[in-house]
């Protein structure tokens, strides 16, 4: 303690406000101090300051999970994984992630599990809404754009899901909606999302595009003649 004039300072050694922060907050949580230095030297304690960081807030969980949507004339199939996991801990292996939302629509949704079943609730009240104010069942194309507009109205603080919208239009073809966290949506032939869809999309793009078979195009139907066409190619591309 330092008289001056009619003013009282007081100096309290850095080391000891730390040492008693830690014995008041350790019951509740756990503080990490980063000290910048280890030293009596009151002046140079006082060009310093005390970091304390807290464990923050985190409101969302990746459950995992991959889905996918393919549509075409006549037909459209919508499918997902049952398992749910929280990092490497599996919590439930016949949980499922594709929902109806009409007759035709179905919702397939990776993410956070908890999100999906908020807005699966949430269509589900809007479409039912829909269908007592319009007479009328909705269309694919009303569920969609649905889906779209709530996603987007989240948009400050959103869904921790990303969806596809899959079913049968009014001529009866198969067409599927991708979406982003957001409610960016475009119709596509066909649609892969989640944890697993660095594996789904080449594989679809491959079978169902056509992408990625310059080198090896397989025309013959049995395995012994695939083979023997694939070597031919590889031979001849070195050759050359």
């Amino acid at each position: 303690q330092v008289h001056g004039g009619n003013q009282l300072y007081i100096y309290i050694k850095i080391n000891t406000i730390v040492k008693k922060l830690k014995e008041m907050f350790k019951p509740d949580f756990e503080l990490n101090f980063k000290m910048p230095f280890e030293s009596d030297n009151t002046k140079q304690a006082e060009q310093h300051s005390l970091a304390i960081e807290r464990p923050r807030f985190n409101p969302y969980q990746f459950n995992a999970g991959s889905v996918v949507g393919i549509g075409g004339k006549g037909f459209c199939l919508i499918a997902g994984d049952t398992r749910l996991s929280v990092g490497y801990s599996i919590l439930s292996r016949n949980t499922t992630k594709v929902v109806p939302l009409t007759n035709s629509t179905y919702l397939a949704t990776s993410g956070m599990y908890a999100d999906f079943t908020a807005l699966q609730k949430v269509l589900q009240a809007r479409l039912q809404m829909y269908e007592y104010d319009m007479s009328k069942k909705p269309t694919l194309e009303s569920v969609s754009a649905l889906l779209s507009r709530v996603l987007y109205s989240r948009r400050f603080f959103p869904y921790y899901t990303f969806n596809i919208v899959g079913g049968l239009d009014e001529n009866g073809d198969g067409v599927v909606y991708g979406y982003d966290a957001i409610g960016s949506y475009e119709p596509k032939r066909y649609v892969a999302s989640g944890s697993g869809v660095s594996f789904m999309l080449p594989l679809l793009d491959q079978q169902l595009q056509g992408y990625n078979l310059s080198l090896i195009h397989i025309s013959e139907p049995t395995r012994q003649a695939e083979i023997s066409y694939a070597v031919f190619c590889l031979k001849k591309k070195k050759k050359t």
